[in-house]
């Protein structure tokens, strides 16, 4: 029988955790919104990536011998009738591919049990409050047994290392939902875009949560669960602030607006940003700007490729935006030199103040070492230009194929002395997600225009 895509992760876990080695993976906690109200729950992604189970109050449980048990809630007529429908014990094995499952009331019994006679215990660290506490307390009783002749585990590891390196390779089945929650958020870009230009035309007060709710149609009705993070829609000045959430602002002829912003489709993200004018043409000033960013853009795409280091796409997109300061006087040379020494003492920070990219997958900002993990152990100490603190560096990761990343520059200018006044109060970020390849890298998120002739051609359809 072949193993599903789950059951083939919790086998690979397995295998890494030595023997008598024992995994414990909650999902997330249910949350209070506010008196009687939650949030609208969803699943840890560690916990997800292992089990593809979306129910609250669930813990998995593996072991090194390649057995898994899943805690879950138990059936119940009439919590159903209120919450919806439980999969319960009893299916999970059949459902899930588990080897045994009992409800969660259980666990506090059965977890002293399982881990009785394990060498290591691992869980994730840092990602659930109160877990080490409560594993302290399964362990506690496994103790209380040892004048019985039982082994308390020696060792507690994390096992972040072992899912953060499973989880940055994207398999297949991995690939084609991102590439679909792509294809989706894109969709939701130019209906944004196309809503703005044919309300400012129709003389509409158009607002920053007329966007988004533009965007939240176009995720439900192709079927995301929810969006991917909170979205940015920043017109005008708004652009210039970097987690910025959409508001009521209101979007005004001339301006440009920003839009970050992306669906999750299977517990899968996405991350697209488009900055485009609000009226659906670019000024002369505008189109400056945007012009140098997309140029940093496609310098930093040149650069993801299999062998690069996830650091090199940054270098490049830094190299192109700064030369672009220079030329567009946002930089003087007379004050900040050249452009290596410019480069060097960070001077376009000012207007350039984030990385080019991160990883992307069951999180927006997803898990795994940006540290190459065989040359963990080489250091170069460095003083930061603008801080003064030392730094440690290590060696930046190796891309691979498979490895999912966003390619995002941006332009950020603040009125200030010296910055012509044209460009004050321009934001523009251009974001894109990608994989690595065996040749170079894929975008998925270009089903939305890029360029700007293209965004302007898109805005007056």
């Amino acid at each position: 029988m072949t193993l599903s895509i789950h059951a083939q992760r919790r086998a690979r876990v397995a295998a890494q955790l030595g023997a008598g080695g024992i995994a414990i993976v909650p999902t997330a906690p249910e949350r209070a919104r506010n008196r009687d109200s939650d949030f609208l729950f969803r699943h840890d992604s560690y916990f997800y990536y292992l089990t593809g189970f979306s129910e609250p109050n669930a813990w998995l449980v593996i072991t090194g011998d390649g057995r898994s048990t899943l805690f879950c809630q138990p059936k119940d007529l009439e919590r159903e009738i209120w919450d919806g429908i439980r999969l319960g014990p009893a299916a999970a094995p059949a459902h899930l591919g588990v080897d045994e499952a009992w409800s969660v009331t259980e666990l506090n019994a059965r977890l002293p049990q399982l881990l009785e006679n394990r060498r290591t215990v691992w869980y994730p660290f840092a990602t659930h409050a109160g877990l080490e506490g409560r594993i302290d307390g399964w362990l506690q009783s496994v103790r209380a047994r040892v004048r019985y002749g039982a082994l308390c585990p020696g060792a507690q590891h994390d096992l972040c290392a072992i899912l953060d390196e499973m989880r940055l390779i994207k398999d297949p089945h991995e690939q084609d939902v991102m590439r679909r929650a792509a294809q989706i958020s894109a969709r939701a870009h130019i209906r944004a875009m196309q809503r703005s230009a044919a309300m400012l035309r129709a003389g509409q007060d158009v607002r920053e949560y007329h966007l988004d709710a533009e965007l939240l149609y176009e995720f439900r009705q192709h079927g995301s669960q929810y969006p991917a993070y909170g979205s940015i829609v920043a017109a005008g000045a708004n652009a210039c602030v970097l987690h910025y959430r959409a508001d009521n602002a209101p979007i005004r002829d001339g301006e440009l607006v920003l839009i970050d912003a992306g669906c999750e489709l299977d517990g899968y993200a996405s991350d697209i940003t488009r900055t485009f004018p609000a009226n659906g043409r670019f000024t002369g000033p505008q189109r400056a700007l945007y012009d140098l960013v997309l140029a940093a853009q496609e310098a930093a795409i040149a650069a993801t490729r299999p062998g690069a280091r996830f650091t090199e796409p940054h270098e490049a997109a830094v190299r192109v935006l700064t030369q672009g300061m220079f030329d567009l006087k946002l930089l003087d040379k007379d004050q900040h030199g050249t452009l290596e020494d410019a480069i060097h003492h960070r001077h376009y920070f000012a207007h350039y103040m984030h990385r080019t990219g991160h990883w992307l997958g069951m999180d927006v900002h997803d898990c795994g070492s940006y540290v190459e993990p065989t040359e963990v152990g080489q250091t170069h100490e460095r003083r930061d230009p603008l801080s003064g603190e030392t730094i440690t560096d290590r060696p930046s990761r190796i891309l691979r194929p498979g490895m999912a990343l966003t390619i995002e520059p941006g332009l950020y200018v603040r009125p200030s002395d010296g910055i012509p006044k044209e460009f004050w109060n321009i934001g523009i970020r251009i974001e894109d997600d990608a994989f690595v390849t065996e040749t170079g890298c894929e975008l998925t998120t270009r089903d939305v225009p890029v360029k700007a002739d293209e965004i302007e051609a898109v805005m007056r359809g």
